[in-house]
């Protein structure tokens, strides 16, 4: 067994990067391919259902399959899986709303959300708060107020993490807020109205890691396609968002590639995205990982 549930937050708890794999769109979420998938390369995968299918029966299946399939080499009882939550961060109203989508995911035993289109702290507090059980105060009287998630699926969720359903009830909670934390909880800020609340953002408590998404950045800037590289307004919100990362302890999102791996972990990148396990072999020998994968 792992020293911790989630093997990404253990090794950002001990500053090495992380790498992913998975799409927005088509992950085959079944009992077989979560057996499949729990002797992964990635250190979490990504399940894709912003724009893939909001299919939580599939989710429970995958889960399971995950369990059945491993434990990881690295001795963990499952890669950490997250989870791309369909809302937007549009707004505080709008996160509160939607926020059964949270329950619900996280009822499936899942080890983290990612939110897009975030756009204002109202928002990414409320995010958060949903995430959290009450009994849990990390944070809560600076910054944050007290989280909303209910009673009633920890048992199952606990089942999936190898715990007792009040060692669950503890272990998930958002780090590195709460250092003995297991959930990790990501944003993209990826419009210009997101654009405009970087610092404002990432001072909201809670926010494990956090991007710049370039996709839809672009398109909310006026470009059809991604353009390459950057022009000097789409870097501009990308030094700003890793230099809120930075300021505020949240761990920087962004691709990498075989031949520029080893400059982005230099850089302070910690969370690597390009979906090879190339990518991970090289930035893994660069940074001296000792665990397992």
């Amino acid at each position: 067994m792992g020293n911790r549930v989630n093997r990404a937050v253990e090794l950002l708890s001990e500053d090495q990067p992380i790498y992913y794999t998975g799409a927005h769109t088509g992950h085959v979420l079944t009992f077989e391919q979560g057996q499949n998938d729990a002797s992964t390369w990635a250190d979490y995968i990504n399940v894709g259902m912003e724009h893939g299918a909001f299919n939580l029966g599939g989710l429970d299946d995958y889960m399971r399959g995950l369990v059945s399939g491993g434990p990881a080499n690295s001795g963990h009882r499952t890669p950490a899986v997250i989870v791309e939550a369909p809302v937007e961060g549009a707004s505080e109203n709008i996160v509160r709303y939607n926020a059964w989508q949270f329950r619900q995911i996280l009822a499936r035993g899942v080890h983290g959300v990612l939110l897009c289109q975030a756009e204002s702290p109202d928002a990414i507090r409320a995010f958060v708060e949903s995430c959290r059980y009450p009994i849990n105060k990390s944070g809560v009287g600076h910054g944050l107020g007290t989280g909303t998630r209910g009673v009633g699926s920890e048992s199952s969720a606990a089942a999936i993490w190898g715990v007792s359903r009040d060692e669950y009830i503890q272990k998930a909670d958002p780090y590195p807020l709460n250092p003995d934390g297991e959930l990790l909880l990501g944003i993209k800020i990826e419009n210009v109205r997101g654009a405009s609340n970087i610092e404002q953002i990432l001072k909201v408590p809670g926010i494990g890691f956090a991007e710049m998404g370039p996709g839809d950045l672009s398109m909310s800037m006026g470009y059809l396609h991604r353009p390459t590289p950057f022009p000097p307004e789409m870097q501009e919100v990308r030094d700003r968002v890793k230099a809120a990362c930075a300021e505020n302890g949240v761990a920087f999102l962004e691709g990498g590639s075989p031949e520029t791996v080893a400059a982005k972990i230099d850089e302070g990148v910690r969370v690597i995205s390009g979906g090879r396990e190339e990518i991970a072999r090289i930035g893994r020998e660069y940074s001296g990982r000792r665990m397992p994968v």
